[in-house]
């Protein structure tokens, strides 16, 4: 009975959470905001790749391959993705809907997940078509077909658990103020330090050892590594721990409500 009891428990927080997901979502799809993102990244994915005589560009480059993208996308998404999860929560704030919202039979954390995996779906729905990409190079390769197949699962691999933590972020830094303007700096000054900024400091050598240990910490060392095409639980176990702990700290941030009454 306790176990029956549980499990319609479960489903039923699920149901509303679920129902909460699609809500934010559409919120995204039934605006411009979630097409500009996508039409944003694709545009500039394609003047690196295609267009600018660049480094990047798949046609000058003279290589079957498209590193460029997953070398320029974090760098896109850094701006992109904390545009897109500004408004998640400050704007519940500044127009006092949040209190509403969390006064629904929905815990802090179902309210969390549900916008944090809005967020991620949109950030792979911007991903998803640059597979056309692949399919390019593959005709173009000489011969037909010579690429690193594994190298590139694992780059979108990487690259959307970047998105992923990137959107933990984003959340976070929405829920710790009323002003979207407020969150979007917070949360790309916090993707840019936890994406370079450690690789920064271990590169100034004044460590010593340390300086391993430091560069480990940031997200950039993992996507370089799961971006080779092997999948280390390691890197998988930093992702997902990087994403609980940005989850966890904006969990924090809407009980700290209670704390002030």
């Amino acid at each position: 009975m306790q176990l029956a009891k549980k499990l319609i428990f479960i489903i039923n927080i699920s149901k509303r959470m679920y129902v909460l997901f699609i809500k934010e979502l559409n919120s995204f799809l039934s605006s411009l905001m979630g097409y500009i993102t996508i039409i944003v990244f694709l545009a500039v994915m394609g003047l690196f790749l295609w267009v600018l005589p660049m480094e990047f560009n798949v046609i000058d480059f003279g290589y079957a391959g498209i590193d460029g993208l997953f070398m320029i996308a974090p760098w896109v998404f850094l701006f992109l993705i904390p545009a897109i999860t500004m408004k998640m929560l400050a704007e519940e704030r500044k127009n006092g809907t949040i209190e509403l919202l969390l006064t629904k039979p929905l815990s802090d954390i179902s309210i969390i997940m549900a916008k944090f995996l809005a967020g991620v779906t949109l950030v792979f729905l911007s991903i998803l078509p640059t597979v056309v990409y692949i399919v390019a190079v593959y005709q173009l390769g000489m011969p037909k077909g010579n690429l690193d197949l594994g190298g590139i699962i694992g780059s979108y691999i990487g690259l959307l658990l970047l998105g992923g933590v990137f959107v933990a972020i984003g959340v976070f830094s929405s829920s710790i103020t009323n002003n979207q303007i407020i969150a979007f700096i917070v949360s790309v000054l916090i993707c840019a330090f936890t994406y370079i900024g450690f690789d920064a400091i271990a590169s100034l050598g004044v460590l010593g050892n340390a300086d391993l240990v430091v560069k480990s910490i940031g997200i950039n060392h993992h996507y370089v590594s799961i971006s080779r095409g092997v999948i280390d639980s390691r890197d998988v176990i930093y992702y997902f721990s990087a994403i609980f702990f940005f989850l966890l700290l904006t969990k924090i941030s809407l009980e700290s409500r209670n704390w002030k009454k």
